[in-house]
C-alpha cells in the first residue's frame, strides 16, 4: 500500500536529517493502523520559536514543545492533493536534538519517535486518560520497532 508522506525541512536542518526515515516511519504507522490506501501527510522539520508559536496560536500554550499535530476534517479530505489528506505534523527539529541527547539516543532515533507519535495522533490517538496513553505507548512501541528505531515508548506513566 502506498502511502504520501511529504517532508518539509527547513534549510538550517535539511542535511542533518534523513527525509527517507521519517517517510519509512510515517509509512509503517499509517499501514499498521489501516489508514484509508494512498492518503497522506505533511511533515514539517524546523526550529524551535516556528513550533513554539503555532503552539501559543492553536493551543494557546506560548511554551516550546517537540511534536504538533494538525488533523484534517474528518473523514480525510481531498486538499490541493488527489489523495486524502490526513493533516500535518510539525517537529522542532533543537528541541528533539536536545531529547535525544539527554535521553542517551541519536537525534534521528527522537525524530523517528516523534514522528510515529505525531502521526498516531493524526489517527485519533491520544494519551489524556490512562487507557488511551496505554493503547498510543502500544501502537507506538509496536511501529518503533517494526521499523527497527533504536528508541522506546515512555512508559505508561509518563507523559510525552
Amino acid at each position: 500500500m502506498t502511502y504520501h508522506v511529504d517532508v518539509q525541512a527547513d534549510p538550517a536542518f535539511a542535511g542533518v536529517i534523513s527525509t527517507a526515515a521519517l517517510r519509512r516511519a510515517a509509512a509503517e504507522v499509517l499501514r499498521r493502523q489501516s489508514a484509508p490506501p494512498e492518503s497522506g501527510l505533511v511533515l514539517v522539520i524546523t526550529g524551535d520559536a516556528a513550533v513554539q508559536a503555532l503552539n501559543a496560536q492553536f493551543r494557546g500554550v506560548d511554551a516550546p514543545t517537540d511534536v504538533l499535530s494538525f488533523p484534517a476534517d474528518a473523514p480525510p479530505v481531498p486538499e490541493a492533493v488527489d489523495y486524502p489528506y490526513l493533516g500535518d505534523i510539525i517537529i522542532a527539529y533543537p528541541r528533539a536534538a536536545a531529547q535525544a541527547a539527554q535521553a542517551g539516543h541519536s537525534a534521528e532515533a527522537e525524530l523517528l519517535l516523534l514522528v510515529v507519535h505525531g502521526v498516531l495522533h493524526l489517527l485519533g490517538f491520544d494519551h489524556d486518560t490512562g487507557a488511551a496513553r496505554a493503547a498510543m505507548w502500544a501502537a507506538q512501541t509496536a511501529a518503533l520497532e517494526a521499523i527497527g528505531a533504536p528508541v522506546s515508548s515512555p512508559s505508561e506513566s509518563e507523559e510525552v
